[in-house]
């Protein structure tokens, strides 16, 4: 996106009609991006744009047909002379004494019934409000039908009330006629804190140059020169500059001629608005900037943060417990069956954990809700770890984002850090790590090591029983011989050697799978455990960017005209 500020500044639109529905519009984008943006930038950045939302919505709600107008100067600038002279009626005090108008009077061209809502959103008493309507100036004064002329306190006054009514009215009028002195137009407080600051406002903003009656016919051009010199400086190039005089209606012919243009055009108040949302977007330019928004952190930040999950999760405490766990497992189907008793009475590594024991069962579904395992909490190492890859997603996500981003996506990835290891320990607890079923092989080996224990067993039995015939002096069993090797025996001794043989030779395949469960379990468990990181801590960093992307298309939408 281009620079917005650039866009937004403006060339005077005195002579330029704006469209309202334009400006509806753009005042959208402006409220689009507040909702974009809540809750994740500064308050105190938000204020101008709040304001302007509020305030637009009212003006434009309460009359398009009145065209409200401020004299805005400095002690004895003549602002309550001029504001008398444009009514024609002696409305507003003037004197020696200073400040004299402490207070905002209103004249309004037309019926004050239709005025009186905006007049009391504006803030004026009904007591300062004054109606410019009499049977004697038949149409004289229509052209100002719809004109409501305010004359506000002086800004530079001695009491504090007085300046701040002033700069509360200025943000709420739709033109201001700033009213100078041959003494005092180029003094550095109307200037620097009033003039320059309207520099947005250019097509709403005239000035005259008051009491030029006091200056010679040579004078005069030369005054005018140097404050227009002064006015360009302040970025108000194009404003119109008139000079006036209270005391000669010919004085007065200019000013009130751009009063007649202005209420005639309807146009004050939108082009008010216009530049009000152009300042606010130039203010807020540099929340957005003009970075694209990343869909998210990069591989490596969500691989580093994958790791760290898995091991503050007890990953590899639980794929450990897998591979013991099937080695117990596996011996106690395929061991030799005279021992296999023994084994089972040694606890499953798994049922140490809460984990699927010996038969796949878990724990009871009430008790995962408190503690859904036991495996070990994070050590201080997993934790830091865990926080550095947190604190890495988040950096890398906000790369080339404005400064007033990165904070609200670091915090948007540790926004739920609390909910984490109870997420992770039922994840942990829910997944299948593979052990499951018995497979195959283990059936036929320890089938088969029951066949040589059962034949080592009849051996026995056999030769028992024929030590017992000879003992009792019955006649002995005939053995059969297999080559010089009596059967029983053979039967006894093979049996013995070969289910010994055979679980020798097992082991090592016990070893081999075992690992290679391990692996899958790690796989399947570092698969959910990145699953609960996407949830916990991406989802809601891309929710920020998304903010980001929409908060930029707005203020780009609001910068259009």
């Amino acid at each position: 996106m281009t620079n917005i500020t650039g866009r937004v500044r403006e060339a005077f639109r005195g002579d330029q009609r704006v469209d309202a529905d334009a400006l509806i519009a753009r005042l959208d984008a402006v409220r689009r991006f507040l909702t974009a943006v809540d809750g994740l930038l500064p308050d105190a950045e938000l204020v101008p744009a709040h304001t302007l939302v509020e305030r637009a919505g009212t003006r434009l709600a309460l009359s398009r047909d009145h065209t409200v107008v401020a004299l805005a100067g400095a002690t004895g600038s003549g602002k309550s002379s001029l504001f008398n002279a444009l009514a024609q009626l002696e409305l507003s005090p003037v004197g020696v004494r200073r400040p004299t108008t402490g207070v905002t009077h209103a004249c309004v061209w037309g019926p004050l019934e239709g005025a009186n809502r905006l007049l009391d959103w504006i803030g004026v008493l009904p007591r300062h409000r004054f109606v410019r309507e009499s049977a004697l100036d038949a149409d004289d004064e229509t052209a100002l039908h719809g004109l409501i002329l305010l004359d506000l306190p002086d800004f530079d006054s001695v009491q504090r009330s007085h300046r701040l009514e002033v700069d509360r009215l200025l943000g709420l009028v739709d033109q201001v006629v700033w009213v100078v002195d041959p003494q005092k137009y180029a003094d550095r407080v109307i200037h620097d804190s009033y003039l320059r600051e309207f520099h947005r406002h250019r097509d709403v903003t005239v000035v005259v140059l008051n009491q030029a009656d006091r200056l010679t016919p040579a004078d005069l051009p030369r005054v005018l020169d140097d404050l227009r010199r002064l006015l360009d400086t302040d970025g108000l190039t194009g404003v119109p500059l008139l000079s006036t005089t209270a005391i000669d209606p010919a004085g007065m012919v200019g000013l009130r001629g751009a009063m007649e243009r202005t209420v005639a055009e309807r146009q004050a108040a939108l082009r008010r608005l216009a530049g009000d949302v152009d300042t606010v977007v130039a203010g807020l330019d540099e929340l957005v900037g003009s970075a694209r928004p990343a869909g998210g952190p990069d591989d490596r930040a969500v691989d580093g943060l994958n790791r760290a999950l898995a091991g503050a999760a007890g990953v590899p405490a639980v794929t450990e417990a897998v591979e013991q766990a099937y080695r117990h497992r596996a011996g106690a189907a395929t061991g030799w069956p005279l021992v296999r008793g023994w084994r089972r009475l040694r606890p499953d590594p798994l049922r140490r954990l809460h984990l699927p024991g010996p038969t796949g069962d878990q724990t009871d579904p009430a008790e995962s809700l408190v503690a859904a395992t036991s495996v070990p909490d994070p050590t201080a190492a997993q934790r830091s770890a865990l926080g550095l890859a947190i604190r890495a997603v988040a950096d890398r996500a906000a790369t080339d984002l404005p400064a007033a981003w990165p904070g609200a996506v670091t915090s948007a990835a540790r926004s739920r850090l609390g909910d984490l290891p109870d997420a992770l320990d039922r994840t942990i607890a829910g997944t299948d790590l593979g052990l499951g079923r018995r497979p195959l092989w283990w059936r036929i080996v320890g089938g088969v090591q029951w066949l040589v224990t059962l034949a080592a067993v009849v051996g026995l039995g056999w030769l028992v029983l024929g030590y017992a015939l000879r003992a009792l002096g019955l006649p002995a069993l005939d053995n059969p011989k297999v080559g010089q090797v009596p059967l029983p025996t053979l039967l006894l001794l093979g049996g013995l050697l070969a289910g010994l043989l055979l679980a020798a030779l097992t082991r090592p395949v016990v070893r081999w799978a075992a690992r290679r469960a391990r692996a899958r379990a790690e796989q399947r468990l570092t698969a959910k455990v990145a699953l609960v990181g996407d949830e916990y801590v991406l989802t809601p960093v891309r929710v920020v960017l998304g903010s980001y992307a929409q908060a930029r298309d707005a203020l780009r939408d609001a910068a259009r005209r």
